[in-house]
C-alpha cells in the first residue's frame, strides 16, 4: 500500500516552473505536518517546505521566495509550486507526512515520516 503519491516532476530549463502534487488522502485532514523534501545525487535528503497542523509554513533558505507549499483539503493533496528553477534544484522530490505534530520548522528535519516514492525534477542550464 502506497500512502503518498507524488506527481508533476519533469525536465525544465533554468528559470522555468513546475508544480508538484502529492495525493495524501489519509493525512491532509488529520493533524499531520506535511512537507516536501528533496535529494540531489550524492547528497542527503533535505527538507525544503512544510505546512503544519496549524497551517504555519516554513521554507528552507534555498527555496524561500521561489517555492510555495499549499494544502488542498478538498482534493486531499499537497502541492509545491516551484518558480525560477535553478540547476541546483535538480533532485528527487519526496512528499512526507509527520504525525508527531511538530511545528513547521521542525518538520523540515527528516524524522519518523511516511514517505512517498518521489518524483524527479531536472533543471538544465
Amino acid at each position: 500500500q502506497v500512502d503518498l503519491v507524488e506527481s508533476g516532476g519533469g525536465s525544465v530549463r533554468s528559470g522555468g516552473s513546475l508544480t508538484l502534487a502529492c495525493e495524501a488522502p489519509g493525512y491532509i485532514h488529520n493533524s499531520f505536518c506535511m512537507a516536501w523534501f528533496r535529494q540531489a545525487p550524492g547528497k542527503e535528503r533535505e527538507g525544503i517546505a512544510a505546512v503544519d497542523a496549524d497551517d504555519a509554513i516554513a521554507y528552507a533558505d534555498s527555496v524561500k521566495g521561489r517555492f510555495t507549499i499549499s494544502r488542498d483539503y478538498g482534493e486531499s493533496k499537497l502541492y509545491l509550486q516551484m518558480t525560477n528553477l535553478k540547476p541546483e534544484d535538480t533532485g528527487m522530490y519526496y512528499c512526507a507526512a509527520d504525525g508527531s505534530d511538530p511545528q513547521a520548522v521542525d518538520c523540515l528535519i527528516p524524522g519518523d515520516n511516511t514517505w512517498g516514492q518521489g518524483t524527479q525534477v531536472t533543471v538544465s542550464s
